[in-house]
């Protein structure tokens, strides 16, 4: 497939098919996080890759019962690691590492629906229950919880805001 048919293709999927993903195409999605672009090349973010049921039950209850995203075979939790402050102070922690993660999973995204499987980026949840939850230390920010799996139905396209609204041309 072409780059922007994936992109244009790919849509938010909330219902999910009780069929496992192979291994080789999990192999590909942690290659898709890791390259993606970061400030300074400092890669600062951290995947927690989640195939246990309970795990996933108690991120349903994090995220204000979104319970949808339970019956993906994987969910995928989405960290900055504010460890860049020591490079780049407060900036790096509110703004780069936040960045880093975004494009780690618009890279997942749009590679997961080249290998026919659906996703949907969730930002609704409770950070301290999701922390609680992973046990994750001080220095992880929850940014994302991404389900990922083959979609049982493909979603209608959602309107999008006219070039003119969202793009300025300086010349």
């Amino acid at each position: 497939m072409e780059i922007l048919e994936i992109i244009k293709n790919r849509r938010s999927v909330r219902s999910f098919q009780k069929k496992e993903i192979e291994e080789k195409i999990i192999e590909k999605l942690i290659e898709a996080l890791l390259w993606a672009p970061s400030a300074g090349n400092l890669q600062s973010r951290k995947f927690y890759f989640i195939f246990n049921d309970k795990i996933k039950e108690m991120l349903t209850k994090a995220a204000f019962n979104q319970n949808f995203f339970k019956e993906a075979p994987l969910v995928i939790v989405a960290c900055a690691d504010n460890k860049i402050t020591k490079i780049y102070g407060q900036r790096g922690k509110d703004l780069y590492s936040i960045c880093d993660v975004s494009a780690s999973i618009q890279n997942l995204m749009l590679l997961a629906y080249s290998e026919n499987l659906g996703t949907c980026w969730i930002g609704a949840f409770d950070e301290e229950e999701v922390k609680k939850t992973l046990n994750l230390p001080d220095y992880l920010k929850p940014i994302a919880i991404v389900p990922v799996g083959f979609s049982v139905k493909k979603p209608s396209p959602p309107p999008r805001v006219k070039k003119s609204e969202a793009i300025v041309i300086i010349k």
